[in-house]
């Protein structure tokens, strides 16, 4: 019963979500990813050195970051050394004493065979210096054993990264330092599950190559000033709402508002667009769409 309840109340708020004065719709495609190498785009975040730019991984292949711009386009890549890509799954983008940094998570574990993940923490790079070091990272185990996940998000005034599993149903969020005091395996705090995103019935379980994964988590983030964030779905859009500072294990399990991307679907990759009035939503595919959502559309202000 309290499962049906739960969908009930989310598809109430997609519908609603989903209207815009005029009929506009809220999502517009921006551009399109022109790097041929970028054909499983499944992270992206904002640069916090050059408004009009953003981060994009692939999640495998060599450990590069891409620049692109608002509308795809290319403009340059960046190796990231001593590390690899065993199954890029996000990318976040955050400020620390005026220094912007990029943390990106290695934690894809889909058979749930890894004894432990790495989110590599990196000063943001200029877009022509070719490569980059590795400022810090972080290797850290969940306390259940191997879990897959595709969603991280960074919570600057808590110094913590927030993980958002994948497979768990409904999911559950994790928390590490966002700068610990050692180089030893973390353990992850679990923080608890998530149960305000879509949850799947059992039919859907059954046949989850038909139903889409749709109530999946793939990305997260959250808004520069703290106040509200973002998860993705293979097939949804959820923005939550923080009441000042309060945990986010709270804020996150309130209602959300939601938005279908209807025809784009498998999306894997979201970030906030400078004045967290807009987000950014790709997907994974060659030649990906870069989506351009007007969140000031879905979202009561």
């Amino acid at each position: 019963m309290r499962l049906l309840i739960c969908v009930s109340i989310l598809l109430a708020g997609c519908a609603d979500a989903d209207k815009l004065p005029q009929g506009k719709s809220p999502i517009e495609v921006a551009g399109y990813l022109q790097y041929k190498s970028l054909n499983e785009a499944s992270g992206l975040a904002r640069s916090y050195k050059n408004v009009d730019q953003l981060w994009v991984i692939n999640d495998d292949g060599g450990p590069v970051l891409y620049a692109i711009n608002t509308a795809g386009a290319r403009l340059g890549k960046v190796n990231l050394v001593k590390a690899s890509n065993r199954d890029w799954e996000d990318l976040a983008s955050f400020s620390l004493e005026g220094q912007a940094y990029l943390v990106i998570a290695d934690i894809g574990d889909n058979q749930r065979r890894r004894k432990y993940v790495t989110l590599y923490v990196v000063g943001e790079p200029d877009i022509d210096q070719g490569k980059t070091d590795v400022a810090w990272r972080i290797d850290f185990r969940y306390p259940e054993g191997p879990t897959d996940a595709e969603a991280i998000a960074v919570d600057v005034a808590g110094q913590r990264i927030l993980v958002l599993s994948k497979r768990n149903i409904p999911a559950v969020l994790y928390a590490v330092p966002l700068m610990p005091d050692t180089d030893d395996i973390l353990v992850a705090t679990r923080l608890g599950e998530i149960d305000s995103l879509p949850q799947p019935s059992r039919r859907d379980t059954r046949n989850a190559a038909n139903s889409g994964w749709y109530w999946q988590p793939t990305a997260m983030d959250i808004a520069t000033d703290g106040g509200s964030a973002l998860i993705l779905t293979y097939r949804g859009i959820y923005h939550y709402s923080r009441n000042n500072d309060e945990p986010w294990i709270d804020a996150l399990r309130r209602r959300p508002l939601g938005l279908r991307l209807g025809k784009y679907r498998n999306a894997e990759a979201i970030a906030f667009a400078p004045g967290d009035n807009f987000a950014f939503v790709t997907v994974e595919k060659m030649h990906a769409p870069l989506l351009r959502i007007d969140l000031n559309g879905v979202v009561n202000q």
